[in-house]
């Protein structure tokens, strides 16, 4: 089955009668050719480039399998549009030609033209180029063959993992072998995998130079979502590592067959239990302060070390969002320093990569830090209370260094409206309200620092008399 996303349009004409018609319409159609057609070149068929085997045709889908293309060609560099003609026939009887054409067929590029095979039957096609000037005709082509397939595989395939016996934990750190079974379906060519559950559609094409056709299947992508089997109807054993966020716990692989066509069969689910294997992430320097650097060192979890060294370590910021990446030493650790800007404080992901491409589960690091303002009034005590129309001033001070506030942006009415005041030199600032009624009040303010960053808001309630 081709599932094949921004395909190329082509014009074809399937009937000889109408590309005539056509062609009488078109000013200019008409060249006279001193040079004579060549045989077509780069014949492809759903995609895939031709066979000549009659023993190992393509096969393809009903849908796809009528698909066939050839690059057209004459010995005048004049001419600039050629007719790619088609024949094709079931092998099992020569007698049933059918002929159809692409008459706007550009010289030096894949013309496409389609018949429509039934579905069961293995075809014989033939291509030539033919000069609609003169009339002259190419030799045909050498005789591709294309099997229309519609049958998918019936059974799902049977999973095995020799190294992760089943319901029981194992440790990681190296990739995993998957064994896979076609359980019974002869026809399996390969086998398409995922750990994320969903998969990709197996086959998918774009036009290369001169519109020679490019196709990504499981096999050939980079990297690799598929595997072959190791011949046809038979098994095929892969190894792979799971997904950044997906080597421990639970893991799950989903798997289905793919036939010769590439018709995917039902899919199975197969589970494993792989133990944890953080590394070690330990903060050397002072205690973390808002937009301060901090040392951390990391240390490979030894049984991952033990199988492949760690060569790398990917930090995740999950509160800012930033990632770096900080190569490892000989021995598997590593040291960095990081500048912590989040105002509620950060909190690290960190993974090792080994060199076997082994990614471990995440060692975390991180706390809470608060860069809420302080808030005081002495006109309007929070165990107290303040007077309708006499004005109270509220002082507001950082808790991270004052050199680093430029202003704050501040509420009386539970964020309805806001107004920002400077800070001062030290990072504060002082605050006039006179309270129009009595009952509760509340002050809700947050500081901006020097680069823009918005810290955490502070509430301080009141009473008015």
């Amino acid at each position: 089955m081709r599932h094949l996303p921004g395909r190329r349009v082509r014009v074809a004409l399937t009937a000889t009668a109408t590309a005539f018609s056509l062609a009488l319409l078109v000013p200019g159609a008409a060249h006279a050719a001193d040079g004579t057609p060549n045989t077509p070149t780069d014949l492809y068929n759903a995609n895939e480039p031709c066979s000549t085997d009659p023993a190992a045709p393509v096969f393809s889908s009903s849908g796809w399998a009528g698909r066939i293309e050839a690059i057209t060609g004459s010995t005048d560099p004049a001419v600039t549009r050629l007719t790619a003609q088609f024949r094709s026939w079931p092998v099992t009887d020569p007698t049933q030609v059918a002929t159809v054409e692409n008459t706007w067929a550009r010289p030096g590029w894949e013309a496409l033209a389609t018949f429509n095979p039934a579905a069961g039957t293995t075809y014989a096609w033939q291509a030539r180029t033919v000069d609609p000037a003169s009339g002259a005709a190419s030799d045909w082509t050498a005789s591709c063959y294309v099997t229309a397939d519609d049958t998918a595989p019936s059974a799902a395939p049977v999973v095995s993992t020799p190294g992760y016996p089943d319901g029981q934990w194992a440790p990681g750190g190296a990739p995993i072998e998957y064994r896979l079974d076609p359980n019974g379906v002869a026809d399996v060519a390969g086998y398409q995998y995922s750990f994320r559950g969903d998969f990709y559609a197996p086959y998918v094409a774009h036009d290369g130079d001169h519109g020679i056709p490019v196709l990504t299947t499981p096999y050939n992508a980079d990297p690799p979502y598929g595997v072959r089997a190791d011949y046809v109807g038979g098994p095929a054993t892969v190894r792979l590592t799971p997904p950044a966020g997906m080597s421990s716990g639970p893991v799950t692989l989903s798997v289905r067959s793919l036939d010769r066509a590439g018709n995917p069969g039902p899919a199975v689910q197969h589970r494993i239990f792989i133990s944890p294997t953080p590394p070690t992430v330990t903060q050397l320097s002072h205690s973390p302060l808002f937009g301060k650097p901090v040392t951390f060192r990391f240390d490979p979890n030894p049984g991952v070390q033990a199988i492949s060294p760690v060569t790398s370590y990917t930090v995740k910021n999950t509160r800012t969002g930033t990632t770096t990446v900080v190569p490892a030493g000989a021995d598997g650790s590593a040291e960095t320093t990081l500048l912590l800007n989040s105002p509620l404080g950060d909190l690290l992901d960190v993974t090792s990569t080994s060199a076997n491409g082994w990614i471990s589960s995440a060692g975390q690091w991180g706390g809470y830090l608060d860069t809420s303002p302080t808030i005081t009034s002495t006109d309007f005590p929070e165990d107290g209370a303040g007077t309708v129309g006499t004005p109270g001033v509220f002082h507001l001070a950082p808790k991270i260094s004052g050199s680093q506030i430029a202003s704050y942006t501040y509420s009386f009415d539970w964020g309805a409206h806001t107004a920002t005041v400077p800070a001062g030199a030290h990072g504060e600032a002082d605050l006039t309200y006179t309270p129009t009624e009595s009952g509760w009040g509340d002050l809700y303010a947050w500081a901006t620092t020097k680069d823009g960053v918005n810290l955490t808001a502070g509430d301080y309630s009141f009473t008015v008399n």
